[in-house]
């Protein structure tokens, strides 16, 4: 496998970017909660109101209130006004004198309705991508330097795009992952990237990354963002994405893989979970934690048990199988030598029958055999004679390697050459070595003998981590009957809990 250089993360860690929601927020977090009893309640048509669409709006609130709401207030700790403040920092650090730093902005959410003037104001139908330009142009990055993926309409327009992305004319690209996904070939340049929202698969937050992440960029390293909205659906889906890319990072790099994973589909939030997410409920961020560490150790499990039924059949049948096999073949090798030993006796001088005729000169007997080879057919195996009391025969193969057989109590190869003479040396070579088949035959055995002692011992030791998986899985009931996650309603007193609940560290790097 090819060992291509690419830029590294930034410090290692992706910068974690977490906002407070403001009381807007709150209050329709609430409001979904009081929307999801209703709808548990049967009190709603699901024509008008589901989980489906709570959900939606849920991820929509988590990027910014002003997408469900135009006249909502604009929170000065939101995610979109914290992306901005970035951008435009690493704008600015990065675009000194000759040096050139360009960055990538992923949004799936808010794409724009309309394109980008410098008359755009907030208000009407409220769009990511045209209030993060306009808020960054306020900061003194020149417009022509940041563009939208959505812009660029034909082939011939992404391909100028991209070109002034990788000569650092366009600076900041806002896309979304389709569109600014893979093919897209801007890295050059690029040091920051932006996720303002959370994709709904691990693959796709792949191929955003991949777009800087990759060879050809002239930088070393790239910083990764990844904004975070507390107390919404924003924060719970980076963790149900970020726990199954993990999942599936074990199952791709695993030795032994007994089950298969799918990337997760669109998630819709269950009546507990919206009540858990919208109170910061701690008990979602260690049933998350808990989900990954339980399927990790289900295949883990899996593994085990895969490999157990192997080691079971190695010492109870193969290798048993393979010591009998050895051990009778030994014993036809040792027939074989004590009759070699009595040919010599009886044989001093050297012969060798070619069909039915007797040649003691080795040039003549070799030149019969050549032509003898030469009419067996090819696939099979012809007896062409014998010599010192062994059945002499050819072995002609379609690969076009053909092999000499010594035959007695079982076969003995050599493999065959054009020279008449040499055919002969190699005979009588084959013939003088049989004592060389006893020592590799009884090392065999031992062998043999070995690994199925090591089979037995590795089939009876214990899964190590079972007590682990039982525990967690009990935990995990438990988290999942407390969060009513099998439509049975308990309110949880998460002061009561706080003993109980350990703390997880969701995010690697935290930017206040």
């Amino acid at each position: 496998m090819l060992d291509l250089p690419v830029p590294k993360l930034r410090g290692g860690k992706y910068v974690i970017v977490e906002s407070e929601p403001d009381w807007y927020v709150k209050q329709v977090m609430e409001n979904f909660v009081v929307r999801a009893e209703a709808i548990r309640n049967g009190g709603v048509d699901t024509g008008s109101d589901n989980f489906l669409k709570i959900t939606h709006e849920a991820r929509l609130l988590g990027t910014d209130a002003r997408l469900l709401e135009p006249d909502a207030p604009n929170n000065p700790d939101s995610k979109l006004n914290k992306v901005v403040e970035n951008v435009a920092a690493e704008y600015f650090q990065h675009n000194v004198d000759v040096n050139i730093g360009c960055q990538l902005v992923f949004s799936d959410i808010g794409t724009p309705k309309n394109a980008w003037s410098m008359d755009w104001k907030p208000g009407g139908e409220f769009d990511v991508y045209n209030y993060v330009k306009s808020e960054l142009v306020k900061r003194g990055i020149p417009a022509e330097e940041i563009a939208f993926i959505h812009d660029a309409k034909t082939d011939a327009q992404r391909d100028t795009l991209f070109k002034e992305m990788r000569t650092g004319k366009k600076k900041i690209l806002i896309g979304s992952t389709d569109k600014c996904g893979t093919g897209v070939n801007v890295q050059t340049h690029l040091v920051a990237m932006h996720h303002i929202d959370c994709p709904w698969k691990p693959s796709s937050i792949e191929q955003r990354e991949g777009r800087g992440i990759r060879q050809g960029n002239e930088n070393d390293e790239v910083a990764v963002y990844r904004y975070v909205t507390k107390q919404t659906f924003d924060a719970y889906s980076w963790s149900l994405v970020e726990n199954k890319q993990r999942f599936i990072s074990q199952v791709m790099t695993s030795k032994s893989v007994s089950r298969t994973c799918e990337d997760i589909d669109e998630a819709t939030l269950s009546y507990a979970e919206i009540k858990a997410v919208a109170t910061g409920n701690p008990l979602i961020k260690e049933k998350m934690q808990l989900e990954n560490d339980v399927q990790r150790l289900k295949l883990l499990k899996n593994s085990y048990d895969s490999q157990r039924y192997s080691l079971q059949d190695n010492y109870l049948l193969r290798y048993p199988k393979l010591i009998k096999a050895a051990g009778e073949k030994l014993t036809c090798v040792k027939e074989d030598i004590k009759a070699a030993e009595q040919a010599m006796l009886s044989e001093t001088e050297f012969a060798i029958t070619v069909g039915k005729a007797v040649f003691t000169e080795r040039v003549d007997g070799g030149t019969v055999m050549l032509e003898a080879i030469s009419k067996c057919k090819t696939g099979e195996i012809t007896a062409i004679g014998s010599f010192k009391g062994f059945e002499l025969l050819v072995e002609k193969n379609f690969i076009g390697v053909n092999y000499l057989v010594l035959r007695g109590k079982t076969d003995y190869k050599a493999e065959l050459s054009t020279s008449p003479i040499g055919n002969m040396i190699k005979l009588e070579n084959l013939f003088g070595s049989l004592q060389e088949n006893v020592e590799f035959l009884e090392k065999r055995m031992e062998q043999y003998q070995r690994d199925l002692e090591e089979s037995k011992a590795e089939y009876e030791k214990p899964f190590e981590q079972d007590l682990e998986l039982v525990e967690k899985t009990a935990r995990l009931n438990e988290l999942n009957a407390a969060l009513d996650l099998e439509n049975k309603v308990a309110d949880v007193d998460l002061a009561g809990q706080d003993n109980r609940v350990a703390e997880h560290t969701l995010y690697p790097q935290r930017v206040i």
